[in-house]
C-alpha cells in the first residue's frame, strides 16, 4: 500500500511536471516549423530542425540592439537595487525607532498596489518633468532604469531587512570598535554576509526586468531603444501574425534567463529561507 502511494505522488509530480513545461515546449518546437506545420498541429514535431527562422527573427528584431539595451537596463537596475536596497535595509534594521518602522511599513504597502492604477499618472508625471525640466526620463533607458529601481526596491528591502537582523550585532560594533566606519562596517562586514539573499534578490530582479513589457512599453518610443520583449511583440501585427517568427524570438528571449538562473538556483531557496523567514 504504501509502494502504491509513493508511486502515486510520483505520477502526480511528473504529470504536474510536465504541464508546467509544457508551454516551453511548444515555444520551442514551433519555433523550428513552417506556418503551414504550425497551423495543422502545433504538438508535432517539425519535418526538419533548420535555423532559419532563428536567423530572420533576430534580423528583423535587430536582435544584437534589443539584446545589448535589455542588457544594459537589467544589469545596471539590478546592480543600483542591490547596492541602494541593501543599505537601506541594513539601515532599518538597525535604527528600530518608530521612524524606520513607519518607513519600513510604508515600503511594504507599496507591494500591495498594481501597477496598473498608475501607469497613466505616472506617464504623465514622467513626461511633464522631461518636457518641462529636460531631465531625460520618458524615451530613455536611463528613465527606463530609475523607474526599475523604485518599483523593484519593496521586495528587495523586504528580503534584505529579514535576512540583516538574523546577523548579530555584536559584529558590527567589534568592527567599530576597531574603528571601521559605517561605510566600512557595512562594505566590509555585512555586505558579504548578504551573499545568500543577495542571489535571491538578483535572480528574482533580473527575471522580473528582461521579462517586463508594460513599462518599457509605456516609455520608450525609438525604435532603437527598443529591448528584447519590445521587439518580439511587433512579430503579432494588426492583420497577421508570423508565430514561427515570434516563437524563436521567444526561445531567444528566453535562453539567458535560464543560464541565469540555472547557474544562481543554488542560492534562492537559502535566500528566501534565511532572509523572509526570519
Amino acid at each position: 500500500m504504501r509502494i502504491l502511494s509513493k508511486w502515486s505522488k510520483e505520477i502526480l509530480l511528473a504529470l504536474t511536471a510536465l504541464i508546467f513545461l509544457s508551454p516551453i515546449y511548444i515555444i520551442f518546437v514551433n519555433s523550428f516549423k513552417t506556418r503551414q506545420e504550425l497551423y495543422e498541429n502545433a504538438l508535432a514535431l517539425p519535418g526538419e530542425f533548420s535555423f532559419q527562422y532563428y536567423t530572420e527573427a533576430m534580423e528583423k528584431m535587430d536582435f544584437v540592439n534589443a539584446f545589448t539595451n535589455s542588457m544594459v537596463v537589467t544589469i545596471v537596475s539590478v546592480v543600483l537595487i542591490v547596492i541602494l536596497s541593501s543599505m537601506t535595509a541594513w539601515m532599518l534594521a538597525r535604527s528600530g525607532n518608530r521612524i524606520s518602522t513607519i518607513i519600513f511599513m510604508t515600503l511594504i504597502a507599496t507591494m500591495l498596489i498594481p501597477f496598473q492604477t498608475l501607469m497613466m499618472p505616472l506617464m504623465q508625471l514622467v513626461t511633464g518633468v522631461t518636457r518641462d525640466l529636460g531631465i531625460p526620463l520618458y524615451n530613455s533607458l536611463s528613465g527606463l532604469i530609475f523607474m526599475n529601481i523604485g518599483f523593484n526596491a519593496a521586495l528587495s528591502v523586504f528580503l534584505y531587512h529579514g535576512f540583516v537582523k538574523s546577523i548579530p550585532i555584536s559584529l558590527e560594533e567589534a568592527a567599530t570598535i576597531d574603528g571601521a566606519s559605517k561605510f566600512g562596517v557595512f562594505w566590509r562586514i555585512i555586505f558579504p554576509i548578504l551573499t545568500p539573499i543577495t542571489a535571491t534578490v538578483m535572480i528574482l530582479n533580473v527575471i522580473l526586468i528582461w521579462n517586463d513589457f508594460l513599462l518599457p512599453s509605456l516609455t520608450l518610443v525609438d525604435k532603437e531603444l527598443r529591448t528584447i520583449p519590445l521587439s518580439v511583440f511587433y512579430f503579432f501585427g494588426e492583420f497577421t501574425i508570423e508565430w514561427n517568427l515570434a516563437m524563436a524570438g521567444l526561445t531567444l528571449t528566453i535562453i539567458p534567463v535560464v543560464i541565469f538562473y540555472i547557474l544562481a538556483q543554488k542560492y534562492i531557496i537559502k535566500g528566501i529561507g534565511e532572509g523572509a523567514v526570519k
